[in-house]
């Protein structure tokens, strides 16, 4: 069997590091895996970017296009938006070196034309990154009730009046040009709600499936060592918080983290903070206890490290589809701190490999951290857990078949 992923990029976001892992573990289990991106980082053969210097340029040009469109229409520009315009010809080129399944990731900036899906000619499946597929432009959005894309962009209006419905706008297209024979893969329960429950997809074929780890890369390091390389201080309850941009994303809840690591160093001596995938700001914060800002780290052998060095590992997200900061912290044998929201219970099991806590309480976040930290025995059953519940859920053992299984029923649905 040949598959081909298209993708923004390779390993550039999150969302593009989980679909580069399934490719590279499909290729270890001896499977015909390829990627086809507009953004080509690694040195992968197996990942085919754009050649020529006008194929580089273009993406960015209809992306700045893309944004400049959303800078006139949206309100609430916060929220990262793709219209899936016009494509890369990404789909053409998989299919016409017989791939015998297409297999869609994080296709936002304008990687994939929505009319590029209505013409593919190969089965396609479809891995969930984030809640674009099922809303209008944006990548997140709400998920009470009344969200628009629960009820149909054409059936509601935005929250603020704007002189050109942006979201509306893409939701229709999508309506009319993404077939209805995708296969979807939700990476947890959470987003397979949100697909069942949406205007556009109810229907559809939705199969769970995590996103896959390398559990022999991500395992745990002997953390006096690891400190060690990473010039961390030795006797002390280290915390570590990460996100791409750091703070800068209100998703990822910094401004929520903040307030609970100020009480806990009210109510445990001498912890520390680890912030990573930002460096250290011009005016320093001051919550009580000493903070190791180690910037954007890249390569998953020091990322290994950076989790096995630190005691907790706190993902304070209001939104997340999955969660990989979490996964890859259990597998290394780091208990994970998290709230109980979106994706996150399927990553973290309350009391056994680590604590969810109320949304969005600061102070529960900070409970949860020391019920973590306080107690040495259970620390070692909770370190054991989170590295069994990765190997069990995450490795490429486990997920690559599957994928597999998914990849065989699309098929054969369109035979």
């Amino acid at each position: 069997m040949k598959i081909a992923h298209i993708s923004h990029s390779d390993v550039t976001g999150g969302a593009a590091r989980a679909a580069f892992r399934l490719h590279r573990a499909l290729v270890s289990a001896g499977i015909n895996s390829k990627m086809y991106v507009v953004d080509k980082v690694s040195d992968d053969y197996r990942v085919i970017g754009p050649t020529s210097g006008l194929k580089k340029i273009a993406p960015r040009v209809r992306n700045q296009i893309a944004e400049m469109v959303n800078r006139i229409c949206a309100v609430d520009r916060g929220v990262v938006r793709s219209l899936a315009l016009s494509g890369n010809g990404l789909l053409t080129q998989a299919a016409n070196n017989g791939c015998d399944v297409i297999n869609l990731h994080w296709i936002g900036g304008e990687s994939v034309g929505l009319k590029e899906l209505a013409r593919a000619k190969k089965p396609l499946v479809w891995r969930v990154a984030d809640m674009w597929p099922f809303c209008g432009a944006e990548h997140y959005s709400e998920t009470g009730p009344s969200a628009r894309w629960r009820l149909g962009y054409d059936a509601t209006k935005p929250e603020f009046p704007v002189f050109f419905d942006i979201d509306k706008f893409v939701w229709l297209r999508k309506a009319k040009h993404i077939p209805k024979t995708i296969h979807f893969v939700a990476t947890t329960s959470f987003v397979a709600d949100c697909l069942s429950q949406s205007a556009l997809f109810k229907n559809s074929v939705v199969t769970v499936v995590p996103n896959t780890l390398d559990t022999q890369l991500y395992q745990p390091w002997p953390k006096a060592l690891a400190r060690e390389i990473l010039g961390l201080p030795q006797e002390v309850p280290l915390v570590a918080f990460g996100a791409i941009g750091g703070g800068a994303d209100p998703r990822k809840g910094w401004d929520l983290l903040k307030p609970a690591l100020a009480m806990l160093a009210r109510e445990v001596s001498s912890v520390e903070g680890v912030i990573f995938g930002q460096s250290e700001p011009r005016n320093p914060l001051n919550l009580g206890m000493p903070l190791h800002w180690l910037g954007h780290l890249n390569d998953d052998v020091t990322m290994a490290l950076l989790y096995s060095a630190v005691d907790v590992m706190v993902v304070p997200s209001r939104q997340e589809t999955f969660g990989q900061t979490a996964s890859e912290a259990q597998a290394c044998g780091t208990p994970v701190v998290a709230f109980n929201v979106t994706g996150l219970p399927d990553v973290v099991l309350h009391h056994v490999s680590g604590y969810l806590a109320d949304p969005y309480s600061s102070e529960d976040l900070a409970k949860g951290i020391q019920w973590v930290l306080e107690d040495a025995d259970r620390y070692a059953v909770l370190s054991a857990a989170a590295r069994a519940r990765a190997v069990s859920l995450w490795s490429s053992e486990v997920v690559v078949p599957q994928y597999m299984r998914v990849y065989k029923a699309a098929i054969e649905s369109q035979s």
